[in-house]
């Protein structure tokens, strides 16, 4: 038996130049700067034994699936991964989660990695960081044909606050070196919020992604915001100006398409503003899901009164990434 644990990611800036559409073609490429979080995926898998009906078993949510042939799963991401291994003895798997699915928090990717990182130790092998990165990738975009970026595969897989590039000749992920001190300054202006709004992604990308080449200016300006913000967390600038930022961040990517906010994310959004946040943004590809907030802490009591029919979600950033935290040969 083997269980994995994968985290959820935060991506405060550049998230859309992600996508190879835009970045194999653009002349700087693109680059995101995100975190992740003490939120996670959990995956439990082991060898089932040939005693039932049924050769396979998966629980995901409140579904439960027993097939006996790959192509009779119905979760695409368990059916190509099992494809990817090409499985030749029964599975059990189990997943748990500390946050809903479709919520902008990156959670299909997490879903991914876990289950890669499950099968390859149950193979008996064990996957780095950017194998299980590009593993996922290549499961979701070429093997189940997803429209979905590169970010959150890397970051579920890496963990940590990171400056991921990405271009050519593929992504580098590059750890952003700011003091512990820094850190804990960012982390506590951070207020998360869930609208309470559960969405697909794949229509709101669709439309993203048709829209790349009107919005190229956009775009380029997202991905410039990256190098800003890591301007203000490495120099002594106010943390309130990376606040500032991201309410310019949030209104660029309200422009790449009309499915990103709405006028219940917008009200959120605005009330948020009215007390005490000075910036933020939707989490993931927009229409619902988390509202990340960023304010000062002596004011986060009354931004919270003002949200209090809303959900809020208090977290840490965490280090490690997709982790083995459990193993026993059977």
């Amino acid at each position: 038996m083997i269980i994995t644990r994968t985290p959820f990611r935060i991506s405060f800036f550049g998230g859309g130049t992600d996508f190879p559409d835009y970045y194999q073609r653009a002349e700087n490429g693109g680059a995101v700067l995100s975190t992740t979080i003490d939120k996670y995926v959990y995956i439990t898998c082991r060898k089932l034994m040939p005693y039932w009906s049924y050769k396979h078993q998966f629980q995901y949510g409140s579904a439960r699936e027993e097939v006996n042939e790959i192509d009779e799963i119905r979760h695409p991401s368990i059916r190509e991964t099992m494809r990817f291994f090409n499985l030749n003895y029964g599975l059990d798997m189990h997943y748990n989660t500390d946050i809903p699915a479709r919520s902008g928090m990156g959670s299909s990717s997490a879903f991914t990695v876990g289950l890669l990182n499950a099968l390859y130790g149950l193979n008996g092998r064990m996957a780095n960081k950017r194998k299980l990165a590009v593993d996922a990738i290549h499961i979701e975009r070429d093997m189940i044909g997803e429209v979905v970026g590169v970010q959150d595969q890397i970051a579920a897989s890496f963990g940590g606050l990171n400056h991921v590039t990405f271009g050519k000749n593929g992504f580098f992920v590059h750890p952003v070196t700011i003091t512990k001190e820094r850190k804990k300054e960012l982390e506590s202006h951070l207020v998360l919020i869930f609208s309470g709004f559960q969405r697909f992604a794949t229509d709101i990308e669709k439309e993203k992604v048709s829209n790349f080449a009107k919005k190229e200016n956009s775009l380029r300006q997202m991905s410039e915001m990256v190098n800003d913000a890591l301007e203000i967390l490495t120099s002594d600038e106010d943390i309130l100006n990376f606040g500032r930022l991201l309410n310019k961040a949030w209104e660029l990517k309200k422009s790449l398409s009309d499915k990103v906010s709405t006028s219940s994310l917008d009200k959120l959004y605005e009330r948020g503003l009215e007390n005490g946040a000075v910036g933020g943004k939707i989490l993931g590809a927009g229409g619902g899901g988390f509202m990340l907030f960023f304010c000062a802490p002596e004011k986060r009591a009354g931004l919270l009164e003002s949200l209090k029919d809303y959900l809020n979600i208090p977290f840490n950033f965490e280090e490690n990434g997709s982790q083995v935290v459990y193993y026993r040969e059977e």
